[in-house]
């Protein structure tokens, strides 16, 4: 192609990258916003103006995302990225996360730096570009916006802790980033291109012997296994939840394991079905590590990073289905957890406000003093283990009937295998998430227990996320719908 067709094709591409556009545009306003306020003549609140025009930018994005649902774009950029449906979809559940995590940030007065607001919106850009990626460049270079500026928000909490946390989590992150990179280069050679949409693509790897293609493809898929924290790329999670603020928390727990799952999807869609057993086996394992290393958990963060795990394994269950039931379980699955997780942080940040970490000690008692919060908190748990009538146990029913269905469809033993292993796992993270009530509850009040205020505002939030779980119970169809759509 020419030059001139190059950029006509650039061009005709950008009305399908108009949120991206935004994104961008804001996260340099942001910063310029920034600077302008840091040497005013007047005396203002920096941090204060910046959250409230991030929220505003987040706001006009989600109404841009909204907009794309009836004007889709499709291939963008000589098929670097594909926006359909899912990719709207997806968008909106990392926007509502941005938005919820930044009320958080309101409501528990987060000390975090000026430079937290533009980080989050350069992060949500690429975790955009995740959501839409369907080349091997467009892939990697998404995969490492969103890391850079994960790395920095882990650094912004106060003292050594936080710095040891983002280095930890620089060092795993780089190793798994390079481990991909390695995976990608082993794609091209034996392919020729990158672009897994390209029909040469799919023909030449099948050329290759299934083992080899196992081998590429798992290092390939490092990147995604890593931010879904999923073995062997979990070792992360427990050290930089301890060390990191939990708004930053709350959002990395969520966003980007959304964005990765629809990322998993589509490259499993290019890999042959030997990759069935490859997930199984990576989602068997997650599992058990996860549940098992959470039962002696006393740090609630720790204890959260490890159930992250756990549930991790069980969403990619309905990706190991291969199937379109699998699919739709998956993304039902994913959204139950956002809102169930980001529900629960800010109550381990609420209810912890007066000691310095919050443990299960921490908790101990304050049931009488927070009832209403004490309830969506036990609530939150249920939903978690998976336990009517919360959307938790649709979302667990539903990832292992698309399991029984691929059974059905191919006989494969590990299928029954993980679907056995998945429910006794499901009945061992009561003994850990169930710890939370009882601490709440049963546990003496102690005499030094000194209440803070709550917010109304945060009350009315976690309630309202409550409910909302609650109601997908008894509504879970309508969401069922509207992700078949995708």
């Amino acid at each position: 192609m020419r030059l001139q067709d190059h950029l006509y094709h650039v061009i005709q591409s950008l009305p399908g990258f108009l949120p991206e556009t935004w994104l961008a545009g804001a996260f340099l306003f942001i910063i310029l916003s920034e600077i302008l306020l840091k040497y005013s003549p007047w005396q203002l609140q920096t941090t204060g103006i910046l959250r409230s025009l991030t929220i505003g930018a987040l706001a006009v994005a989600l109404v841009l995302v909204c907009l794309q649902w009836n004007d889709l774009g499709g291939y963008l950029f000589h098929h670097l990225i594909y926006l359909d449906h899912k990719a709207v979809f997806f968008k909106l559940i990392i926007l509502v996360t941005g938005l919820l995590v930044l009320l958080h940030v309101q409501f528990v007065q987060a000390k975090l730096p000026a430079e937290f607001y533009s980080i989050l919106l350069a992060v949500v850009l690429g975790l955009f570009l995740m959501t839409m990626a369907t080349n091997g460049l467009s892939v990697y270079l998404s995969i490492e916006l969103v890391s850079i500026g994960s790395y920095l928000m882990v650094t912004f909490g106060s003292g050594k802790k936080p710095a040891e946390g983002g280095i930890k989590y620089l060092l795993f992150g780089a190793l798994s980033s390079a481990i991909m990179l390695y995976g990608l280069s082993l794609l091209y050679g034996m392919t020729g291109t990158l672009d897994f949409t390209s029909d040469v693509f799919g023909s030449q790897l099948a050329q290759n012997p299934p083992l080899i293609l196992l081998v590429v493809g798992f290092l390939t898929l490092s990147g995604v296994l890593f931010k879904l924290s999923l073995v062997p790329f979990h070792v992360w999670p427990p050290d930089v939840y301890e060390s990191a603020p939990t708004p930053i928390v709350s959002f990395l727990s969520t966003a980007p394991k959304a964005a990765a799952l629809l990322l998993l999807m589509r490259l499993l869609s290019v890999f042959p079905a030997d990759f069935q057993k490859l997930m199984a086996i990576i989602a068997l394992v997650s599992i058990l590590v996860g549940n098992l290393a959470a039962l002696w958990q006393n740090d609630l963060k720790r204890l959260m990073a490890y159930s992250g795990i756990a549930q991790a394994g069980f969403i990619i269950v309905g990706l190991t289905a291969f199937n379109q039931t699998g699919f739709e379980s998956a993304a039902f699955y994913i959204t139950v957890y956002v809102i169930i997780n980001i529900a629960v942080f800010l109550l381990i940040d609420l209810m912890g406000q007066d000691t310095p970490s919050p443990t299960l000690a921490s908790i101990t008692g304050k049931g009488a003093a927070y009832p209403l919060l004490s309830v969506c908190f036990t609530v939150l748990m249920l939903g978690l283990v998976g336990l009517p009538p919360t959307a938790g146990f649709t979302a667990k029913l539903l990832v292992f009937s698309s399991l029984w269905e691929a059974y059905q469809a191919n006989g494969d033993p590990l299928l029954v295998t993980l679907l056995v292993v998945g429910l006794l796992n499901a009945v061992v993270s009561l003994f850990y998430y169930f710890k939370i009530p009882f601490y709440l509850f049963f546990r003496k009040t102690p005499s030094t227990l000194v209440s803070s205020p709550i917010s109304y505002a945060a009350t009315i939030l976690i309630s309202l996320l409550t409910i909302t779980i609650l109601a997908l119970f008894f509504k879970t169809d309508g969401l069922i719908e509207w992700i078949r759509l995708l």
